[in-house]
């Protein structure tokens, strides 16, 4: 048996010019961070039972792995050569579609089962890339990178996407109290709301691989913005500039918007409006592409009364702390099996 544990994770700064249909023009930035909430997993080879079965959100029997209405489970399995006796569970500590990178967290982590039941031990960065071949070119996903990455690094980790999608990852650090202050005044709300990210990422692709129009061009000069910002607020971070912060996420905020009416709710924009208006709040974001699951507010002060209003809106606040061990085997019985 087989046991992994993957951090989910918050984009910074730089979100959506990790597509490619953006970073083959000129590369792209990310700035994110792994949360200590994640994707567990467990996974074995039954020593006589057949077939493939799945425990979990996406509860699933079949006969062989071809079979799997599970893509990203089908198509690691057949990938490894796991046509058959495998049975598999995941326990995700937040739900998926609340843009914290779930799906590709899960690949990840799943991946990381299969290595370990075949006794070997993938680098992050080989890990990584297999999940984003397996999404994006196996099964055609028009999404990014950093999902993959942050979840193999986890950690406060910035990524340089060179054009030819090269990625260079590197760990950001900071002083303890330093990293402590920016996660008080960094609060996280559970909005309640779902959407699929791969709707609004759409939205991006399609204007980028358009005609030079009026669309693609504003969604290309947003992007430009919002990679320029990623640098700096990675800066403002490691100088340690808390209230820069949060301004740059009022500034991330406006650029966002301007690539999808999708990117956020009609009552999230009025809510983010009152709370800057009434509590202080410098600047936010919806975590994600956009359009729910989380709401990011930085509050300078001690957060008490932001904290006690998003409550009365049914929005309680996530308690977290940064992840600085990206995707692990926690361990258990490594069975060096290979494929039947």
């Amino acid at each position: 048996m087989i046991s992994t544990r993957t951090p989910l994770r918050v984009t910074l700064g730089g979100g959506g010019t990790d597509l490619e249909s953006y970073y083959r023009h000129g590369g792209g930035f990310i700035f994110a961070m792994g949360l200590d909430k994640y994707i567990h997993i467990a996974a074995h080879r039954p020593a006589f039972q057949s077939g493939v079965v799945l425990h979990g959100p996406e509860a699933e029997t079949c006969e062989r792995a071809a079979d799997l209405k599970h893509e990203l489970v089908r198509a690691a399995l057949l990938a490894h050569g796991f046509e058959d006796r495998f049975e598999a569970a995941s326990i995700g500590d937040i739900a998926g579609g609340t843009g914290l990178g779930s799906s590709s967290c899960f690949l990840v982590g799943f991946l990381n089962a299969l290595h370990a039941l075949k006794g070997q031990t993938p680098d992050r960065q080989a890990l990584a890339e297999e999940a984003c071949r397996i999404e994006i070119e196996t099964l055609a996903k028009g999404i990014g990178k950093q999902d993959q990455y942050m979840a193999a690094f986890g950690g406060l980790t910035t990524l340089d996407i060179a054009p030819d999608g090269t990625v260079k990852v590197e760990a950001v650090k900071l002083a303890p109290d330093l990293e402590a202050a920016f996660v008080r005044h960094t609060h996280i709300y559970y909005t309640g709301l779902r959407r699929d990210a791969a709707v609004i990422l759409n939205d991006q692709n399609s204007a980028m691989l358009s005609d030079p129009s009026g669309s693609r061009d504003a969604v290309a000069e947003s992007l430009g913005a919002i990679k320029t910002l990623g640098y700096r607020i990675r800066d403002a971070w490691v100088a340690g500039d808390l209230e820069g912060w949060g301004h740059m996420l009022h500034e991330h905020w406006v650029s966002k918007k301007k690539m999808s009416s999708k990117i956020s709710w009609p009552h999230i924009d009025q809510l983010y409006d009152h709370v800057r208006a009434n509590y202080g709040v410098l600047g936010g974001k919806v975590i994600g592409a956009g359009g729910g699951g989380f709401l990011m507010l930085f509050d300078p002060s001690d957060g008490t009364k932001l904290e006690a209003y998003m409550a009365s809106q049914n929005m309680p606040r996530l308690n977290y702390r940064i992840d600085r061990a990206g995707a692990q085997v926690l361990g258990a019985r490594t069975e060096m099996m290979t494929a039947a």
